[in-house]
């Protein structure tokens, strides 16, 4: 899956809720698709990868939830819908869903079977669509799963995270389940073409965190906390060592220099 779920504006302090609304497409939301790939994929997976699914009781049966995971591999996106108790929507970059033929048809498929949403990467409007959408979802009582840390770990470790997901839950009131993912990484190393199906891997879920107990949505002080308070719990469930650093390579170049720095929070 790319790094969109992640790819979320984070506000200056002076950026209100209201400033922040914009005419989003109308999210896709999980179907007959879905419900059809959860009903195949979900026990595949399970009987193939015998996943350790731990703290599932945990995940609130109703209302809007965010899930916000540490990312170690591509199938991330695939082993939250397996083991969560509920349906699971992601953001997913729109060319997934936009090839043609046959082996287009087929990638549409299987990312909306997986609860995927098409979204355009990049900064400014795109980044803030990819917000709207998410928000709309969430106040239709549904659940969205993001990465704070915005893109997969190569090395293993624990990247700090981004305070776009906190933004999102402060605006919304939406309770954060904070998800360990381990293991992910050994059944689909980045670059492979296949995953393994030696390896088992282990999906832990953590208690709701309620971040409004921070202050508005508004306050950098506030998103800057919740976000902390977020990957602490993330850390507590994947016991990951801490990077203590942005897992974000260098800007290149005048023009990525400018992409990189607006959608994200100045360091």
């Amino acid at each position: 899956m790319t790094s969109a779920p992640s790819g979320l504006p984070e506000p200056t302090p002076e950026t209100s809720p209201a400033e922040t609304q914009h005419d989003a497409a109308t999210p896709h939301r999980a179907g007959a698709t879905y419900a059809l790939g959860r009903a195949i994929i979900t026990p595949l997976a399970r009987l193939i990868y015998r996943p350790r699914v731990e703290g599932r009781e945990k995940v609130p049966t109703d209302g809007p939830v965010i899930f916000a995971s540490n990312h170690l591999s591509f199938i991330d996106s695939i082993a939250i819908p397996v083991a969560a108790p509920r349906p699971v929507h992601f953001l997913a970059k729109s060319s997934y869903f936009e090839g043609r033929g046959f082996s287009g048809a087929l990638k549409r498929s299987f990312f909306e079977s997986i609860g995927a949403i098409p979204v355009r990467r990049g900064a400014g409007q795109a980044a803030l669509d990819a917000l709207d959408q998410q928000r709309q979802l969430l106040d239709e009582g549904l659940t969205v799963a993001l990465y704070p840390e915005g893109t997969r770990s190569t090395d293993g470790r624990l990247y700090k995270g981004r305070t776009g997901v906190a933004f999102l839950a402060l605006q919304t009131g939406a309770p954060v389940v904070p998800v360990g993912l381990i293991g992910t990484d050994k059944v689909m190393p980045k670059g492979a073409k296949m995953p393994s199906m030696t390896e088992r891997i282990t999906v832990r879920f953590g208690d709701p965190i309620d971040v409004s107990v921070h202050g508005p949505a508004n306050s950098g002080k506030a998103r800057r906390l919740a976000t902390d308070e977020i990957m602490a719990g993330i850390h507590a469930l994947s016991g990951q060592e801490l990077a203590g650093i942005y897992n974000e390579p260098a800007a290149q170049g005048a023009i990525e220099k400018i992409k990189q720095a607006f959608p994200h929070e100045r360091r």
